[in-house]
This record gives structure tokens, sequence and C-alpha cells, in this order.
């Protein structure tokens, strides 16, 4: 049972970390095709938020968040293959906080060409984070060992 779990998480995990390597051989000096997705959109959402708020938002390298974006999938993806619930965290938070900017469907009318496959993209991210969650309550669930190896000392009876 533990070896099919390992192996459920290290596949799980695959989709983020390969991504996460594309991403770094291709960063280059301007961040590479990622940066290059990454920029209108980021600007975008930080201009509807602008909007929203009623304050301006400071500039966002892309850069920067495309270096984040790397530490977040890698780092998370390694400690979830080993069964931190630390990295389920960041992978939940990655998938929160970029999967609305990157997939943004909802900038596009249901009849165009792009409507579609951003929302098919997107949905696949909330599959994503639903199967973190549940990995996060599985593990919240169950008794820790440390509780379970507790042994009670006998009191002493009185005589």
């Amino acid at each position: 049972m533990g070896f099919f779990s390992f192996l459920g998480r290290v596949l799980f995990a695959s989709l983020f970390i390969l991504s996460a390597w594309q991403m770094f051989n291709d960063f280059g000096v301007d961040g590479g095709p990622a940066a290059k997705e990454l920029a209108p959109k980021l600007d975008l959402a930080k201009a509807h938020l602008s909007s929203r708020l009623g304050v301006t938002l400071p500039n966002i390298e892309v850069r920067r968040v495309v270096t984040t974006i790397v530490a977040l999938k890698g780092a998370g993806g390694l400690l979830f293959v080993i069964g931190n619930v630390f990295g389920a965290y960041l992978l939940a938070f990655y998938l929160v906080v970029v999967s609305p900017i990157l997939y943004d469907f909802y900038n596009y009318g249901p009849q165009e060409r792009h409507f579609s496959l951003l929302l098919t993209e997107f949905l696949q991210s909330v599959a994503l984070f639903g199967a973190l969650l549940f990995f996060i309550g599985m593990k919240n669930s169950t008794p820790s060992k440390r509780n379970n190896l507790k042994k009670r000392t006998p009191k002493p009876k009185a005589a």
C-alpha cells in the first residue's frame, strides 16, 4: 500500500516538477517563453485588480514571477513526493494564484476559439487543486505515529 501511495505522489508531482524543469531550462535572460506568455496576462490582471481596488499596484517584473513559479512548482513537487504536507500547500498556493491569471477564459466570449481551451485548462487546475485538498485532508485526519507510540505510565495503587 505504501509503494502505491508513493507511486501516485510521484506521478502527480511529475506534472509540476517536469514543467518547472522545462521552465528552468528555457529561462534565459528574459525569462523565456513562459515570461512572454505571462506578461500580457499579468498586465491585464494587474489593471483589473487596480480598477477594482482603486489603488495603483506596483510594477511586477515578469522574470521574478517566473522564478517564483519555478520555485513553487519544483520545491512543492519534491516535498509532495516525500509525503510532506508543506509541499501540497505550496502546490495549492501556486494553483490558486497562477491559474486564474494564466487561464483567463473569462476574458473571451464562449464563441471564441480560446475560450474552450482556456476553460479546459482552468478546470484541470481546479481538479488538481481538489486532489491536493484531498491529500491535505487525509494527512491531517490520520493520527500521527507519535501519539500512538506514547505509552501510559501506570499509576501507583494506593494501599
